[in-house]
């Protein structure tokens, strides 16, 4: 049996989804005989480059191509008064177009042997001496008169430096009647290993393939296999197919092996093992109610299910924005009509800002993720993290918690003026900032900047600091550093930590090692850390770096040497691993390289 990619692959440049811009150029090219002597095909994986570079390699060399050229000739004079017979390029719709029915039209579409037409793989015939030998087979002559030498060489970015100097003079000044086609998908490899190249070529980059034309595609082809689908069934095909038409079909032979009868959701479901939504709806629950506790037993059930956390972690992504386009007022996409249903039943039980922070988050992780060995560990943090977010109060809610004393900020008389007591607190969260010196005694209105949508993160009452609490927070102070793009400054307190604090919030920050470079990143940026321990604490005035008399004389190094960045990405390894900490200890270990 073939498979449906295989069976259904197209025939003509017009049954090539999406791709039209590429298609309609290429048609156009053929009728005209503007014919390029090479291409470069770049997108996605799936999406129709090598079919494309099949049906030009038939166009090129149908046998009937003469009499449809002929009959396209004849279309275009009957339709020149009206152009109901003309395509985008001004030709008939059939000009250019292969027959799809020929001897040679079935051979390339099949990719049997062919004089003409060759295909090769760049991943395993990548070096120089394959290149020279592809130079010296397109020096021969077409079969025929009337016929093309088509190479198409799939994975072009996988062909060595040398390679593409070999090809260069070639693609430069080629034979007549001779087209190379380049497909890749990582055009910019091409670019850095061999820029002069595509100057010869002719570019077309593919789009990839919406949900919507790939629905559209499978009910077509499930059509004429007489087998009858769910719309829902097709919609999590084409989400999981990722863009791809390829994977599609592929995803829908795999659903249809499973036995006889209709494609339904959970045929589909367990046939590709995807999370059922009411799965991420009960997540969005759970976050939305802070049930902490009840992750485990969740994340648990679906490892007994086998669940792919990985795919698991996408769909919790799709879900998550989904939620936050119905928080700002809009319509869930790409989901089902219950769980659209759902979401907006949901639509107030988790912010918008909350939503960003998530979708955030999971992006953070995504390159951690997939390497690392205890994805499950990483999903119960993950999740648990959300359920204990902080929550934001929009202002109006904070107006709703307010005394007498208020402060107008709506910017005068009819303004809409929204107005927050001085230093008034809510209950469970920071404490609302006393208003501007811009206000009257009368409650005047504070700075127009003010009268903008106003959200304010809640936490828990600020206290005074000591030491334990600090050390407690140091490591959400690395983040926050690092997250402001200060990647020095996040590195020398990440190799420090809180040493002292004074009753008058003077707060000494000690190196664990001695470094000039942490040292100056520290006493350049202290405001930074000032500001962030502030909104955390009250009372901090100061920050200052111990030194020891010994320090203060000691000759520091004025330039990075080797034993520096060894010494610090050993010190690095020590703090992240305590296993290895114990082995450097004991062993008396040492970074060779």
């Amino acid at each position: 049996m073939i498979a449906l990619a295989r069976k259904y692959r197209p025939k003509k440049f017009s049954d090539v989804a999406v791709q039209s811009h590429v298609s309609n150029t290429l048609k156009g090219a053929i009728a005209a005989k503007r014919i390029a002597h090479g291409y470069l095909l770049s997108g996605p994986r799936g999406v129709g480059k090598t079919t494309l570079a099949r049906v030009l390699a038939m166009a090129l060399n149908c046998e009937k191509r003469k009499e449809l050229d002929a009959e396209a000739a004849r279309g275009v004079s009957a339709a020149a008064a009206g152009r109901s017979a003309l395509d985008q390029t001004g030709f008939s719709r059939e000009a250019g177009e292969p027959c799809g029915e020929c001897g040679s039209c079935t051979r390339i579409w099949a990719g049997s042997a062919s004089l003409d037409v060759v295909e090769i793989d760049a991943a395993s015939n990548r070096g120089v001496d394959d290149a020279r030998e592809l130079r010296e087979r397109a020096m021969y002559a077409p079969s025929g008169e009337d016929r093309y030498k088509v190479y198409i060489v799939d994975e072009a970015h996988m062909l060595t430096r040398e390679a593409w100097n070999a090809l260069l003079k070639i693609l430069e000044e080629p034979p007549p009647r001779v087209v190379f086609v380049f497909a890749t998908t990582e055009p910019q490899k091409i670019a850095q290993s061999a820029a002069p190249v595509l100057s010869r070529l002719q570019r077309f980059d593919f789009k990839r393939i919406g949900p919507a034309e790939i629905r559209a595609r499978l009910e077509t082809v499930l059509g004429q296999e007489h087998v009858t689908a769910e719309l829902e069934a097709l919609a999590m095909i084409a989400r999981a197919a990722d863009g791809s038409m390829r994977d599609a079909l592929s995803l829908t032979d795999q659903v249809l092996a499973m036995g006889e009868g209709p494609v339904t959701a959970a045929r589909v479901r367990d046939a590709l093992g995807l999370v059922a939504e009411d799965e991420y709806l009960r997540v969005l629950d759970i976050i939305a109610e802070r049930r902490a506790v009840d992750v485990f037993p969740f994340v648990n059930k679906l490892a007994d299910a086998g669940v792919d956390f990985g795919q698991f972690l996408a769909g919790l992504g799709e879900i998550l924005r989904a939620q936050l386009n119905v928080a700002l007022g809009g319509e869930a996409a790409d989901v089902s009509d219950h769980a659209r249903q759902e979401l907006a039943a949901r639509r107030e039980s988790i912010a918008a800002s909350d939503l960003l922070r998530m979708l955030n988050a999971i992006g953070e992780m995504e390159i951690r993720f997939k390497r690392s060995g205890q994805q499950q560990l990483l999903i119960e943090t993950l999740l648990v993290r959300f359920a204990l977010f902080d929550r934001t109060v929009a202002l109006e809610d904070v107006l709703k918690a307010m005394g007498e004393d208020a402060v107008d900020v709506g910017g005068g008389p009819g303004g809409g003026g929204r107005s927050v007591s001085a230093g008034a607190r809510l209950p469970g969260s920071a404490r609302v900032p006393s208003a501007p010196s811009k206000a009257t005694t009368s409650g005047a209105s504070v700075d127009k900047s003010l009268a903008r949508d106003v959200v304010i993160e809640s936490r828990s009452p600020r206290s005074a600091p000591d030491l334990s609490a600090l050390t407690g927070r140091w490591d959400d102070l690395v983040s926050r550093v690092r997250a402001s793009g200060k990647a020095l400054m996040a590195a020398a307190l990440e190799a420090s930590s809180p040493h002292a604090i004074t009753k008058s919030g003077d707060l000494t920050i000690k190196l664990d090692e001695l470094n000039d470079f942490h040292a100056k990143a520290i006493e350049q940026d202290a405001a930074i850390v000032l500001g962030i321990l502030r909104e955390w604490f009250d009372g901090i005035e100061r920050i200052a770096l111990y030194k020891t008399d010994a320090d203060k004389v000691a000759d520091k190094p004025k330039r990075v040497t080797d034993e520096m960045v060894k010494s610090e990405r050993l010190h690095g390894l020590r703090r992240k691993d305590p296993t290895l900490d114990a082995a450097i200890e004991v062993l008396d270990l040492e970074i060779a390289d």
